[in-house]
């Protein structure tokens, strides 16, 4: 129920409902519940978007339940229903800024995870949780961090969907780390 209600609170942070959010939540549903899970999870979803909803309770039960790495996931999650029509618009990084705060994030991971979804020429260092001044010890350093802190046999209890999320997010954490390599030569 927890996930069903931040996925409408993020659906609805810009005051609107897009179909290519419905789309993404419902691809995800179908992925991590299957076809006729996801039916009732999608009802249940209408009916909560209809809703004013109360979601700072929420956070701190999600908080108080769910270990980091899976809270770590549902940010992920969250960006990608804000993304889901091509860009993070400003009402929408507010309100994941507030819920990573509410659900105890901590700023370089959200920063790592924004990255992956809102493009500047310095998201492969975000990504990384690095400055682009580091130096190429430190930025190896940061690799190996981040590979194991966001590696999907942290979330392999959560079944399969979260093991794919946290296989794409640790794609793009070697896609950065590969374009800084890259960048600089580093073998």
């Amino acid at each position: 129920a927890s996930l069903i209600v931040l996925c409408a609170v993020m659906m609805k942070a810009d005051e609107q409902v897009l179909k290519s959010e419905l789309e993404y939540v419902k691809a995800f549903f179908v992925r991590q519940f299957g076809v006729a899970k996801a039916k009732e999870q999608l009802l249940l979803l209408r009916e909560v978007l209809k809703q004013e909803i109360r979601y700072r309770e929420v956070c701190m039960q999600v908080k108080a339940h769910l270990n980091y790495p899976s809270r770590l996931e549902l940010m992920h999650l969250l960006f990608g229903i804000a993304a889901s029509d091509g860009a993070v618009n400003i009402k929408e990084q507010r309100l994941l800024d507030e819920l990573a705060q509410l659900l105890g994030i901590q700023q370089a991971d959200f920063v790592s995870i924004k990255a992956m979804f809102v493009k500047d020429k310095e998201a492969a260092y975000k990504i990384l949780e690095v400055q682009p001044e580091a130096s190429n010890d430190e930025i190896k350093k940061a690799y190996r961090k981040m590979a194991l802190k966001y590696h999907p046999d942290k979330v392999h209890h959560l079944g399969s969907e979260f093991q794919k999320d946290a296989n794409e997010k640790f794609k793009k954490i070697s896609e950065a780390y590969d374009l800084i390599k890259s960048e600089r030569g580093i073998v």
